[in-house]
């Protein structure tokens, strides 16, 4: 038999409200209202908390508060990255950022998924694809990627774009949906 969490990140249909899952995501909002509340003076206690809550920090790592996340856990962020204000990374499945991104005010990552049926959403059945961000790129501030998304190494994102599918690397993207406008030469 498999419980709750082992079907969330298999990326079956699983129930959120599972206890086990229930205090896992309290104790990520612990972490991240304690994380909220230090000071830009305070890197060392802004790392400790980054390394408690998250599955993988690189070095060097900067994340300006507010920061939101479901479990922590399954998010890993590469060496150099910088997320400004407002990142909000929902990781009910993997999320993989690389090494020197840079992340604007206000981006969604977004793994979750939902039934299009009526029932199975009535009855709180969820699901979630994991996202995959390569090394070295630019998400614009207030873009949004959804569930299964890999962007590839050197992609701009533009600004308020919302990323449906995979896109390659080196290119520029933008819009809604997101669509290459252009390679990076």
């Amino acid at each position: 038999m498999t419980t709750m969490r082992d079907r969330m990140l298999a990326g079956e249909l699983y129930q959120a409200d599972d206890p086990d899952l229930a205090e896992a995501l309290l104790t990520a909002q612990d972490l991240t209202a304690a994380y909220n509340t230090t000071g830009a003076r305070e890197p060392a206690e802004r790392r400790r908390i980054l390394e408690e809550l998250l599955g993988h920090i690189g070095d060097d790592v900067d994340i300006r508060p507010p920061f939101r996340v479901d479990y922590g856990r399954h998010i890993s962020i590469g060496a150099r990255t910088f997320a400004n204000y407002g990142l909000i990374a929902l990781d009910v499945a993997a999320i993989t950022i690389g090494e020197d991104c840079q992340i604007g005010t206000n981006v969604q990552i977004l793994t979750p998924t939902h039934p299009i049926e009526p029932g199975p959403r009535r009855d709180k059945w969820e699901a979630a694809k994991p996202v995959t961000i390569g090394d070295n790129v630019w998400l614009g501030s207030g873009c949004i990627i959804l569930p299964g998304v890999t962007i590839g190494d050197d992609t701009v994102i533009g600004a308020g774009a919302v990323v449906t599918k995979d896109l390659p690397a080196g290119v520029v993207a933008v819009g809604n949906p997101a669509r290459v406008i252009r390679d990076i030469t």
